[in-house]
């Protein structure tokens, strides 16, 4: 563990147990509607959410292993995305995400971040929701995360305007459910020792459940992923697929505000798994052109703030085959060139 990790343990401890968190509540306090923090939702030409999802990891990296991305290749990141996007979305509290922020505050950049706290399945479940094993050690590395994510964002107030505790870690094909128990404890610990507005990001599948009441009450908006793609949807069908998951989840959250975390569409996919029967929509970076403007005009037209899925193609990601759909979600090559979308996006090429 680092040094400013375990520091950032100790600050979180004694905030919790001297009660001096900023908007402290209750551990046992849900949030209630009139104390929600706003999320900003609108930006300058008055596009809704104009933001994207983040991974940094190139060629030859990824997550805990081998070599990690530099600074500077994270502040060429920033640079490339700042010219397009004024949000971005990152998925932990870790070292790449301290680079952004300190190039983000350094270099004056029209960005700001949505931070996320990991959350690891600290428990596992059968099929019906009980737990049968234990982890202590991811229970340990969620304590780590939530820490950290608690320092990044009292140390970069001006520059973190949300923060995302958990990714999917409530629906039912999720590799990393967690009780909803164990969620709602994190939010509530990050909440309390934070004063930007807190969310979990979860499919469009778990706000449509019954179990995600409970959740809806604890966070200041809701965050859902929708995927027309991978929904075996036609691309001419996508976007009133899209529309209608959107509509579904508003409507049964009624008062709860809620931005899309997730959303695009892949240039390639495999033939191995589900994306061989999930996705029949047609890949390739002319479809992927063709949502990506169809959904934003949209988006646009009816204020709804949204993080296209994502900035660049991410190797590490899915299987063994080149062509794995994980991989090609990206709006940029791992090599940071540009697709056929953002070739044609005006404020991609500027000077």
């Amino acid at each position: 563990m680092r040094w400013y990790t375990l520091l950032a343990v100790a600050l979180t401890l004694c905030t919790v147990l001297l009660g001096c968190a900023p908007h402290r509540q209750s551990d046992t306090q849900a949030a209630a509607a009139g104390s929600r923090r706003p999320f900003p939702v609108t930006l300058n030409n008055d596009r809704a959410g104009a933001a994207i999802c983040y991974g940094p990891h190139r060629d030859g990296q990824e997550p805990n292993k081998g070599p990690q991305p530099t600074r500077e290749q994270v502040a060429e990141d920033a640079r490339i995305m700042a010219k397009t996007w004024r949000y971005v979305r990152m998925y932990g509290a870790g070292e790449q995400t301290e680079y952004l922020l300190e190039t983000i505050r350094d270099e004056k950049l029209p960005l700001r971040l949505m931070l996320g706290v990991w959350i690891a399945p600290e428990t596992q479940l059968d099929q019906g929701g009980n737990v049968i094993a234990r982890s202590e050690a991811n229970a340990e590395l969620n304590r780590q995360q939530v820490a950290e994510g608690i320092r990044l964002a009292n140390k970069y107030r001006n520059e973190v305007v949300a923060i995302g505790v958990g990714n999917e870690t409530q629906v039912f094909w999720s590799a990393y459910r967690c009780t909803t128990d164990s969620l709602i404890q994190h939010i509530r610990t990050v909440r309390n020792n934070v004063s930007q507005p807190v969310t979990t990001c979860d499919g469009y599948e778990f706000w449509l459940s019954a179990d995600s009441d409970r959740v809806a009450k604890e966070v200041d908006f809701g965050a859902v992923h929708i995927y027309a793609m991978w929904n075996k949807q036609q691309l001419e069908d996508a976007l009133a697929w899209s529309r209608d998951r959107w509509n579904e989840v508003t409507k049964k959250h009624a008062g709860l505000p809620f931005a899309i975390t997730e959303i695009g569409w892949a240039t390639d996919r495999g033939m191995n798994g589900y994306q061989a029967e999930g996705v029949l929509g047609k890949w390739g970076e002319l479809p992927q052109e063709v949502f990506f403007r169809t959904f934003r005009d949209w988006a646009t037209t009816h204020k709804v703030p949204y993080f296209w899925f994502q900035a660049f193609d991410e190797k590490w990601k899915g299987g063994t085959e080149p062509n794995e759909v994980e991989k090609h979600w990206g709006v940029y090559f791992s090599n940071r060139k540009p697709k056929l979308v953002m070739q044609n996006e005006p404020s991609a090429n500027a000077k």
